[in-house]
């Protein structure tokens, strides 16, 4: 195919065994150029990236969209993104079906990885077989000489190091003078296929094996009798493909005397998967983890905090007052504040998982964790989400794409938002200093600290067990099967980390936060309208008011006078607050809400922290007149009085009411549309809204009942 810039386009895919090496010889060829997204009508992430080249005789230009798929071990797949894989390869109509397909294998395991390898050449389409890890490879003590292999197989096979890999003139050459050959096994699978017991049309297609493999993807909707047919099929053809491949084997690879009787890899895992020593360490890692994401993300989530608030003041000032003046400071900005102070999180966050991902630790984590998972109704992949939940939800649930089995990803997907995230943080301190007199926090053991760990294991807990519960009421007939290679520790690739950095703060950006700028945009219209003539009087009021303090400031008032002026300001603030179409959203709620100890002005907070947990605080601040430092707002909180109880609006037990809410309320807008994107649908988005609503419902009205 040629472009308008008369290149030639040339479709590559990149297969191969998990742990091959395939996604950082993919980072390492395109770089920047590349797009993340999914395969078009699954959830499946595809990687799509771009090269242009030049050839050396003809000078014509090359354009190479190169696509890397799913890691999978054969193409009679066993999991969804095996199936993604199967199906590009086998499927002309595919919009990624490849011109050319770059078999990449794990050189050190070459064995193994031939299995598919081979299985792809007998698709019949032009391949190149790369061997990566060559470094692993001739540190294991084995000489493969490409060439006999390269004769052998019929096929172009070029070495590589993935680490350091360019597009060389060795590679570039390979892909052009790519070809097809099959595995010698054809006259089989087309005596196979032919067979109308199992198939319902005869072929003379020149690549037989591909009608078998699409049938085989497609076998779910088959009959039992094909199913079983098609298990022995594979069974007995990979005895025979590995006999074939042994013999290749000791064709082209001379084994010598490792380096080391005992490489490092194994020495570590001694330690890192000891049944004892290695939890602990894991613990320690992920404390070590999340205090770095927590130490580092919050100078740069402070500096965009400022950033946009100063930016917003300076907006105010030099826009006329108005509703154009509004939308901007208060609904666009707010609500890009709210997407990009994420930032910081999900890059280091992410960028700390690429690290341990890199050196080959989070298998090993996989493995250890295993056991307990899988009690739940988990595996060992799903821990990582979870524990990646304590700093933020969004990112830890873009994380959940590591599990393979449909089921587990959900589960781990709707129980990760009861991990207490950073978002929290502000809610719990301010609820906790109100609660808890400052007398009362003297001591080693400090109460107020206590409180706050008491959250954090109460989330972790009530994760555990709707995990448990959701096991049984999620059905599926996917079989979950925890098969993980351990590859060999190594130094991550600071190009890998940042490039799988950027890959998730992009997709984040661009994705979760159009939806999250929209529902900001949503909760100013609503805070900037009310029903009636009440709203837009109390407006006129406010304006009158600033117009006074304007010409008081002028005029060098003392400073007694401009404060009353500022406090009727902020009284007519939170007239006008409860006048507007949330406030009376809020008054609204008040009857579903005040069994649990809550009045109508608590009950806005609720809605507008919607858009972010911590918005209750600056909600607060708001609501009840308060502009101050922390330390007056929690004042003015503990000295609320219920006009009609007459007694604390905040007492211990509504305090302790309203911390459990917040433990187990979906308060996050930004979680939502990344579990719809996640998910594709809005069915489990609403589903994990309305179960932790509920569950914060009863938990913070068994609470207030019994301690009011």
């Amino acid at each position: 195919m040629a472009t308008k810039d008369n290149s030639t386009i040339i479709k590559v895919a990149l297969a191969g065994n998990p742990n091959s090496g395939k996604s950082t010889l993919f980072n390492a060829l395109t770089g920047l150029r590349q797009r993340t997204g999914n395969f078009p009508g699954v959830t499946v992430e595809k990687k799509t990236g771009d090269v242009f080249l030049s050839s050396e005789k003809s000078g014509e230009k090359i354009h190479l969209k190169i696509t890397d798929l799913p890691g999978t071990y054969s193409l009679f797949p066993k999991s969804e993104d095996e199936k993604i894989a199967c199906q590009v390869l086998t499927d002309s109509a595919n919009i990624d079906f490849p011109d050319v397909t770059l078999i990449v294998v794990d050189a050190s395991a070459l064995k193994r990885s031939l299995l598919l390898a081979t299985q792809i050449m007998d698709l019949n389409r032009p391949v190149v077989l790369v061997l990566n890890m060559m470094d692993v490879a001739e540190e294991m003590g084995y000489e493969i000489d490409e060439k006999k292999l390269e004769r052998e197989l019929g096929i172009p096979v070029v070495k590589t190091n993935g680490r350091s890999i360019s597009f060389s003139k060795d590679l570039t050459s390979k892909i052009l003078q790519s070809k097809s050959n099959l595995f010698q096994l054809a006259e089989k699978y087309l005596s196979v296929i032919s067979d109308e017991k199992h198939f319902s049309e005869t072929t003379n297609s020149t690549a037989p094996y591909s009608l078998l493999v699409r049938t085989a993807v497609q076998s779910k909707d088959v009959d039992e009798e094909r199913k079983i047919f098609f298990r022995q099929f594979e069974s007995k053809d990979n005895l025979e493909r590995f006999e074939r491949i042994q013999k290749l084997w000791y064709a082209s690879v001379i084994v010598s005397s490792p380096r080391h009787k005992k490489n490092i890899s194994q020495q570590l895992d001694d330690v890192l998967t000891h049944r004892v020593a290695g939890p602990v360490i894991f613990l320690f890692i992920l404390f070590v983890l999340f205090q770095s994401v927590f130490f580092l993300a919050e100078f740069p989530m402070t500096w965009i905090e400022s950033f946009f608030s100063l930016f917003s003041s300076f907006l105010s000032d030099k826009l006329p007052e108005g509703k154009w003046s509004g939308i901007v400071c208060e609904g666009i900005l707010p609500g890009l504040s709210g997407i990009f102070v994420f930032v910081p999180q999900i890059a280091l966050l992410f960028a700390f998982l690429a690290i341990l991902e890199d050196t080959g630790y989070m298998a090993r984590v996989s493995m250890i964790t295993d056991r307990l998972m899988r009690g739940i109704g988990l595996n060992g992949r799903s821990v990582i989400p979870l524990v990646s939940g304590v700093a933020c939800a969004v990112p830890a649930i873009m994380g959940s794409r590591i599990i393979p089995n449909r089921k587990e990803r959900l589960i781990t997907i709707l129980v990760t938002p009861l991990m207490s995230c950073s978002a929290r943080l502000p809610v719990f301190t301010l609820l906790i200093a109100v609660m808890i007199p400052q007398d009362a926090n003297d001591g080693f053991f400090n109460t107020r600290g206590l409180w706050m760990l008491g959250l954090y294991l109460l989330g972790f807990l009530a994760a555990i067990l709707v995990a448990l519960v959701l096991k049984f009421l999620i059905r599926s007939r996917e079989k979950s099967h925890f098969i993980m290679e351990l590859p060999i520790y190594r130094a991550p690739q600071w190009k890998t980390v940042f490039l799988t950095a950027f890959a998730k703060v992009k997709v984040f950006l661009w994705d979760a936060g159009r939806v999250i700028l929209t529902i900001s945009l949503l909760l100013w219209v609503l805070k900037s309208w009310g029903p009636g003539n009440e709203f837009e009087q109390i407006e006129k009021k406010i304006i009158e008011h600033k117009s006074v303090l304007a010409f008081m400031n002028e005029r060098n008032v003392s400073r007694e006078k401009i404060q009353q002026h500022k406090q009727i300001i902020r009284n007519a603030e939170s007239e006008k607050l409860e006048a507007s179409y949330i406030g009376k959203m809020g008054q609204f709620l008040e009857s579903a809400i005040s069994p649990l100890g809550f009045d109508w002005k608590i009950g806005i907070s609720l809605i507008t922290s919607f858009a972010a947990r911590e918005v209750f605080v600056g909600s607060m601040a708001t609501i009840y007149g308060s502009t101050d430092e922390d330390i007056s707002l929690r004042q003015r909180l503990a000295q609320q009085i219920n006009p009609v109880t007459g007694k604390k609006v905040f007492s211990f037990a509504s305090c302790v009411s309203l911390l459990l809410f917040y433990v187990f309320a979906m308060q996050c807008m930004s979680t939502l549309a990344v579990v719809w994107r996640e998910t594709q649908s809005w069915r489990w988005p609403l589903i994990q809204f309305v179960y932790m609503a509920l569950l914060a419902w009863f938990a913070s009205y068994l609470a207030y009942t019994l301690l009011i």
